[in-house]
């Protein structure tokens, strides 16, 4: 089932709702991911001329929390993450999807990026991470296929980021579909009918740093990202606050909005919500 939801900004949400599943090792939430239509389009610029932002120095709580449960991303033979949008609001123009999955993509000689916000949920704190692809290109049944543009997004949530230890409560991660599936920290390994049980939450964290992989798992219907046993990159990270005021209105207003935009941050959050 598919619903619409206009606001006053002529900005169209889209939301899909489907059945809550059970699989190897995580949970899948009942709404995929939000992503934002915007009818107002930003300046884009080359998107290997985009300048990332350096990652500040973290000053408050929930910046010094972003920063030292940042995640690690294995990329497996795909595009690589690259900046949005830079300071004076120019957005990336992304890639026509063709050619070899890491064509014309292997990372920006310039820097990566990963973009961040936080804040309160049906009391859990979220720290929501999001990741930009110039191009989602992937083998599909016939041919290799794909998309201008992608977001991925991982959630990860704390018990309170102002304890002297936080604790991660659970990961919360994008699947192919665009709906988020959870691993939670409660002690329990989920086993599929031929006995394969996933390994302890434990083994998905690296020090204070969930560990993900990004890639084309057995589907072909898209890329996918989820919690993995092995060390990948980290990109200099930028909360939505200490963006600029130009590089928040760009993206904003970008045809391919990402997950954290007001308009999109917190339906996207009960959707990753691990806990009912």
């Amino acid at each position: 089932m598919t619903r619409g939801m206009k606001s006053d900004h002529n900005t169209v949400l889209s939301v899909s709702v489907l059945a809550r599943a059970s699989q190897e090792g995580h949970e899948t939430a009942s709404i995929p991911v939000i992503t934002v239509l915007t009818s107002v389009g930003a300046v884009s610029i080359d998107h290997d001329k985009v300048q990332p932002f350096p990652q500040p120095n973290p000053v408050t709580i929930s910046e010094k929390a972003a920063v030292k449960f940042k995640p690690s991303v294995d990329i497996d033979g795909v595009c690589h993450p690259y900046p949005a949008v830079n300071a004076a609001g120019e957005t990336n123009a992304g890639l026509k999807p063709s050619g070899k999955p890491t064509g014309d993509c292997k990372g920006s000689s310039l820097g990566s990026q990963v973009y961040g916000r936080a804040g309160w949920h049906k009391d859990l704190w979220a720290i929501m991470y999001a990741w930009y692809f110039p191009k989602q290109t992937y083998e599909g049944i016939w041919s290799t296929t794909g998309t201008r543009h992608k977001w991925v997004a991982a959630v990860v949530w704390l018990d309170n980021p102002d304890f002297e230890k936080p604790k991660i409560l659970a990961v919360s991660t994008i699947g192919v579909s665009g709906v988020y599936d959870i691993r939670k920290n409660d002690g329990t390994q989920i086993c599929n009918y031929r006995g394969r049980c996933s390994p302890p939450f434990g083994e998905y964290i690296n020090d204070t740093s969930p560990m993900l992989w990004y890639g084309q798992g057995d589907e072909a219907t898209g890329l996918a990202m989820t919690t993995a046993r092995g060390n990948g990159e980290f990109q200099d990270l930028i909360m939505w606050e200490q963006l600029t005021e130009e590089a928040r209105t760009g993206l904003s207003n970008a045809d391919f909005a990402p997950p954290f935009v007001e308009q999109a941050f917190l339906p996207n959050l009960e959707s990753a919500r691990p806990f009912f």
